[in-house]
């Protein structure tokens, strides 16, 4: 048995994508939710419900990342691990998060993206992209960049806005109708990109609205779930899988 660990987590899309590829591809497996309240008892519920493998959402990812027996990949880079693997007796986190935001772009020919925002997501993408800048609102949220020696902006501070990809790892749009920047700067980078992801998913965001204006072509949040859960699956099975198969299974339901 699988799971996915969170708090809150009965709007995880996991158990459907996890269970459709399951009953497709005729393993007997069955992936649930667990509401856990307290972070500090991961690990713990892991060994009492005797699972073999869990996937990590918010807000334990760096209760997993500091509990874990081991912690492999670039997950130790981002110190937060959403996805737990029972191997041999040691539970093992990695994280597919940023892999799997890769994965969902490969189809685009970028060379300079911009990401939004300087929450965790931002940082985890920093790292698979390497020539990333960064752009939030506030100074205070950049240090972690600057640190990492990333060129980064304030909204008033932006003065070049030639990017050909676009990212969004705000809330903007989420539950309203904002873009993650001010409008004059979105369509300046707009006017010049080929590329937008916004890492929501669920709806058609107001940044993604308005990259189509631009003729931009998209991705949404869906595309780095789907792929993160790809990635997430041949860890919990212990091997390589045919990811696009496996990536059209998880859209078919999803969709």
């Amino acid at each position: 048995m699988f799971l996915i660990f969170g708090d809150p987590v009965s709007h995880s899309k996991s158990p459907l994508m996890h269970n459709y590829f399951f009953k497709k591809e005729g393993i007997d497996e069955c992936y649930g939710r667990f509401c856990l309240k307290d972070g500090s008892k991961i690990i713990e519920k892991f060994k009492e419900l005797k699972i073999k493998g869990a996937n990590v959402t918010v807000p334990h990812k760096e209760w997993a990342y500091k509990l874990a027996d081991e912690v492999r990949g670039i997950a130790k880079e981002i110190g937060a691990v959403n996805t737990l693997v029972k191997e041999d007796d040691k539970i093992v986190g990695y994280n597919t998060d940023a892999p799997g935001f890769l994965e969902a772009v490969k189809d685009f020919k970028f060379k300079k993206p911009l990401i939004i925002g300087a929450g965790g997501t931002a940082k985890a993408l920093s790292l698979v992209l390497p020539k990333a800048d960064i752009l939030n609102r506030s100074e205070k949220r950049l240090e972690y960049f600057k640190k990492k020696g990333k060129k980064t902006f304030t909204w008033n501070e932006i003065d070049n806005f030639d990017y050909d990809l676009i990212i969004n790892t705000t809330s903007a749009g989420l539950n309203d109708e904002n873009l993650p920047a001010p409008t004059n700067i979105i369509n300046k980078l707009f006017s010049n990109s080929k590329y937008a992801v916004d890492v929501i998913y669920g709806k058609e965001t107001p940044f993604l609205k308005k990259a189509k204006e631009y003729n931009l072509k998209t991705k949404s949040g869906l595309d780095m779930l789907v792929y993160q859960g790809v990635l997430a699956m041949e860890l919990f099975l212990g091997k390589e899988l045919d990811r696009e198969k496996v990536a059209k299974l998880y859209f078919e339901i999803l969709r």
